[in-house]
């Protein structure tokens, strides 16, 4: 069982584990949008690389889904964004610290990544849906550039939390709809990876999805089952049961 703090710690684990990341990690550019589950890829990388010294993932999003008692803007940010630190940018193995994709959108080049998080995931169609507050299509229009005109490699980690059972392209017809109101939805053309994709990442397994919910801070949790070699399985058990206790999401923590 992961809840989904736990969740997003094994697929920031299993994400810089990825092929295409570690290629872009020694020879080109890796850009960390933002996001709350991306904030813990951005901490697992920095960590891996010793630049983590500077970097908190308590504010390292832009728009973000939060409690009714909690207001945020018509596009889902925070009222005071001053404590927004920027996306993370690596290139050549070094954080350029303050910038953002939109700095180095233009350089950006076949054998970068792009890592972008998610708002919804159909896992039979391996699909990701991103929500568009911004009248300009927000952080994803601007990725899309490189990764549509220059086949940089997009990569969506996103929970099983997140998953709904529609066409994500019917999705976006009612929601982005004339005379709709509210969000606006992109199905993404990039790879997902949830946590079943990180159990296959990181230990060679299969998971498979087998049941969800809970309470007292398991809501939202998934259940796994779990197939392969012993020596996988293992190695899989010892690494979930470090996780387990992964507390769950803090705007005035680390």
């Amino acid at each position: 069982m992961l809840t989904p703090a736990a969740g997003k710690r094994l697929i920031a684990k299993a994400t810089i584990e990825h092929p295409a990341i570690k290629n872009a990690l020694s020879k080109g550019t890796i850009v960390i949008v933002a996001g709350t589950t991306n904030g813990y890829v951005a901490e697992e990388m920095l960590t891996t690389l010793g630049q983590a010294k500077d970097f908190k993932r308590n504010r390292f999003f832009r728009g973000v889904t939060m409690p009714p008692a909690i207001k945020t803007t018509d596009t889902g940010r925070l009222p005071d964004e001053s404590q927004f630190p920027g996306d993370v940018v690596i290139v050549n193995g070094l954080w350029q610290k303050g910038k953002t994709i939109f700095d180095v959108i233009d350089d950006l080049k076949e054998g970068d990544v792009i890592v972008k998080g998610a708002n919804c995931v159909n896992l039979i169609q391996k699909k990701a849906g991103i929500l568009i507050g911004h009248p300009k299509g927000g952080t994803i229009a601007v990725a899309l550039q490189a990764v549509l005109g220059r086949r940089v490699k997009l990569i969506i980690p996103v929970g099983l939390e997140k998953r709904v059972s529609d066409d994500l392209d019917s999705i976006a017809s009612v929601l982005n709809a004339p005379g709709s109101s509210g969000a606006r939805l992109l199905s993404a053309p990039g790879e997902i990876l949830t946590e079943i994709e990180a159990i296959k990442i990181l230990f060679g397994a299969k998971a498979m999805l087998v049941a969800g919910g809970g309470i007292c801070g398991a809501e939202g949790a998934v259940w796994l089952a779990i197939d392969g070699e012993k020596e996988s399985i293992e190695k899989a058990r010892t690494v979930l049961d470090e996780i387990a206790n992964e507390g769950p999401f803090d705007m005035s923590a680390r």
